[in-house]
C-alpha cells in the first residue's frame, strides 16, 4: 500500500482530518494514489489491491458513512470496467476519474446546502451550532456573506473541543460568535432561533449520526422549540438502515477523556468514549440536501432513489 495512503488513513484515524465530508474526498483521493502508484499489469491485483485498500480505509472511522459511500461510488465504477474486460490503464483511469467526480460532487453540494440553508436565516437571528461542521458552517458563512448580522453559539463539543476550531473560522469571517462550555447550551437556547448541525450518517427513518451530544442539544432545543436544521448531503444516507441495521457508534480511545496519570490513580474505574450518538426524527424540522429540503421522514425516499429498493448482495470492496 502506497505510504501516501496509510498516512491519510492515520490522518483519518487520528482526527488530523476531520469532518465527514472531508473524510469522504480524503479517502475516494486516497484510491486514487493508490491506483496510480500500483506498479503491476495484471488487472486482478490491481482490482483486489485498490479493495484491500478500501477495506484498511473503512476501520479508520466506521460510523462516518460518508467515507463507506465515497469508497462505494469508486469501486463500483471500477468493478463494472473490471467485468467488462478493461485493460490496466482503463481500470486506473476510471478509479482516477470517479474519485475526481466523488471530489467535485461534494464541493458542489457543499455550495448547494450552504445556498439553500441560508435562505432559512434571517437578519439578526441567533443560531446555536455543535462540533465543527462545514456543511454547517456554509450555511451560516453564507448568510453572513448575504449581509445578514448574526450571532453564533458554539458549544466547545468536548473531548476534542471541535468547537474552537468552529469559533476560530467564524471569527475569520468577522461573525459574532460565543464560546460556551456544552453543559450551558439550555442556559443560552432560548436566545437562539435556530440550531444549526451536519451529520455523519443519515438512517432510513430521519435519525441522525452526528458528533455525541448533538442528541443533547437537539432536546433541549426541541423543548425550547427552537428549531433544528441538519445540513448533510445525500451521501450521508446509509443504504444499510433499509432493514433497520443500527449504524455502529464509533467508541475512542478513553486518554482523549483521563490523562493517563489519573486513570493510574484511580484504580477501577471505568471510562467510555462514544464519538457519536443518533438524534431522533422528532427532533429534527428539517434536513437540507443537495438535492433540495427534506423532512427527516423523507429520508426514506433519498434512500430508495440513490440505492434502490433492496441493500447490496456485497459491498463492492469484498472479494
Amino acid at each position: 500500500m502506497d505510504k501516501r495512503v496509510l498516512q491519510l488513513a492515520s490522518d483519518i484515524k487520528d482526527m488530523k482530518i476531520r469532518g465527514a465530508a472531508k473524510i469522504g474526498r480524503t479517502v475516494a483521493e486516497a484510491l486514487k494514489i493508490e491506483a496510480e502508484s500500483f506498479k503491476g499489469k495484471d488487472t486482478t491485483e490491481f482490482v483486489s489491491d485498490i479493495k484491500k485498500t478500501a477495506r484498511y480505509l473503512i476501520e479508520t472511522r466506521p460510523t462516518a458513512v460518508s467515507l463507506e459511500n465515497a469508497l462505494r461510488y469508486v469501486l463500483v465504477e471500477m468493478n463494472k470496467s473490471y467485468k467488462s474486460g478493461a485493460d490496466i490503464d482503463e481500470l486506473k483511469r476510471v478509479v482516477g476519474k470517479t474519485s475526481d467526480d466523488f471530489c467535485e460532487n461534494s464541493n458542489l453540494a457543499l455550495e448547494r446546502i450552504s445556498d439553500m440553508g441560508s435562505k432559512r436565516i434571517k437578519d439578526g437571528d441567533v443560531i446555536f451550532t455543535h462540533c465543527n461542521s462545514s456543511m454547517a458552517l456554509g450555511i451560516i458563512k453564507k448568510a453572513h456573506r448575504d449581509g445578514k448580522k448574526i450571532k453564533v453559539y458554539a458549544d466547545e463539543t468536548r473531548p476534542r473541543l471541535q468547537g474552537l476550531l468552529t469559533s476560530k473560522e467564524l471569527l475569520d469571517e468577522g461573525i459574532d460568535v460565543t464560546l460556551i462550555v456544552d453543559s450551558a447550551a439550555r442556559i443560552f437556547i432560548k436566545e437562539a432561533n435556530h440550531v444549526i448541525i451536519g451529520a455523519d450518517a443519515v438512517a432510513a427513518n430521519g435519525a441522525v449520526v452526528n458528533k455525541v451530544g448533538t442528541a443533547t442539544l437537539s432536546a433541549i432545543a426541541h423543548e425550547a422549540r427552537v428549531n433544528v436544521i441538519v445540513a448533510a448531503e445525500t451521501y450521508k444516507f446509509n443504504p444499510h438502515t433499509f432493514s433497520g441495521e443500527l449504524i455502529e457508534i464509533e467508541e475512542r480511545d478513553i486518554f482523549e477523556v483521563i490523562s493517563k496519570e489519573d486513570y493510574k490513580k484511580l484504580k477501577g474505574i471505568k471510562v467510555r468514549n462514544p464519538a457519536f450518538d443518533v438524534t431522533p426524527p422528532e427532533f429534527i424540522d428539517v434536513i437540507v440536501t443537495e438535492k433540495g429540503l427534506i423532512a427527516p421522514q423523507a429520508a426514506i425516499l433519498v434512500l430508495k432513489e440513490t440505492y434502490g429498493l433492496g441493500l447490496f448482495e456485497k459491498e463492492p470492496w469484498e472479494d
